[in-house]
């Protein structure tokens, strides 16, 4: 590997994850961290913020650059702005949560992956995340590509993330202006995309924005990373449900050749298999009734103040 790659780390106020996660960047030899610590949301976890903080500045086994934001910016808004931040001074980077641990051997992968295809437009992204309900039954231990992307331990090019400034719900009209199918990675999505500025996401932007640009995002053949974050002080998932990882193996091989990027047909259907095709009539008037039923809340609340 002749790339030197920086690692962006996105942290909020879970010490005892993000110790973890430093571990397994530290074992894999992770040269230069930039560090986005978001300020706390409530009063209450200023304390839990402060020792997240503690642990950054005392750093000591790379090159280090932190970042520690005044205010709460929330998961969505924190990474847009810190990716930017960095992918302005750097051509390529890689990005992790407090709440991923990875085996030795992922961020050697992974800058392999971007150096390889560094050129390549038909390429948007690499990720050392995948799982076995989505990953096609021919694959053994080659990488492959996806036209759907991913947002656990993943990296991209500078040249791939100009443009990331539009929403998600404006990605996907584009998309259907040019006559892409929406729903061709699942149903899940354009909700997604609906609620992205409410909820303060950002991974469904990313989405879009590779199925806008028809690019493709390379999945190993097994997980690298697990998400450890599915727990009562989480902040958007608490539970992995479906998505529990089996046992992480050992990093794949690093190819001698890498594939040409094509994308395996079965990932469109592997995604639609668990989201769906379309959404059903049953979904749609949850969702309809859930947002009458915030805009009821809503409107006692300010007759209460």
């Amino acid at each position: 590997m002749n790339t030197v790659l920086p690692v962006i780390l996105f942290a909020y106020a879970r010490p005892n994850h993000l110790r973890q996660t430093l571990a397994c960047l530290r074992a894999n030899q992770v040269p230069q961290l930039y560090a986005f610590s978001d300020g706390p949301r409530m009063p209450d976890k200023a304390p839990a913020v402060a020792e997240v903080r503690h642990i950054l500045r005392s750093i000591d086994w790379c090159e280090m650059v932190i970042c520690e934001r005044e205010t709460n910016l929330g998961l969505g808004r924190s990474i847009l702005t810190g990716v930017t931040e960095v992918l302005k001074q750097h051509e390529a980077a890689i990005v992790f949560e407090d709440d991923l641990v990875c085996v030795p051997g992922t961020y050697a992968y992974l800058c392999a992956a971007l150096e390889h295809y560094w050129d390549d437009a038909r390429m948007m992204s690499v990720t050392g995340w995948t799982h076995p309900s989505v990953t096609p039954g021919t694959i053994t231990n080659q990488p492959y590509f996806d036209g759907r992307a991913e947002c656990l331990a993943w990296g991209t090019w500078a040249r791939a993330w100009q443009g990331m400034e539009q929403n998600a719900k404006t990605l996907m009209q584009l998309c259907a202006r040019q006559g892409s199918d929406v729903y061709r990675y699942g149903a899940d999505l354009p909700a997604m995309a609906e609620a992205e500025l409410q909820r303060n996401i950002w991974a469904v932007r990313f989405l879009y924005w590779h199925i806008l640009h028809r690019g493709l995002c390379l999945r190993p053949p097994w997980s690298m990373v697990e998400h450890i974050g599915f727990d009562a002080q989480a902040t958007n998932g608490t539970s992995a449900g479906q998505w529990a990882s089996p046992p992480l193996r050992p990093c794949p091989p690093i190819p001698p050749q890498w594939p040409e990027p094509v994308e395996y047909p079965e990932c469109r259907k592997l995604w639609q298999q668990i989201y769906g095709t379309r959404p059903t009539w049953y979904g749609r008037l949850y969702r309809f009734t859930r947002r009458r039923a915030a805009s009821a809340l809503r409107r006692v609340g300010s007759l209460l103040k």
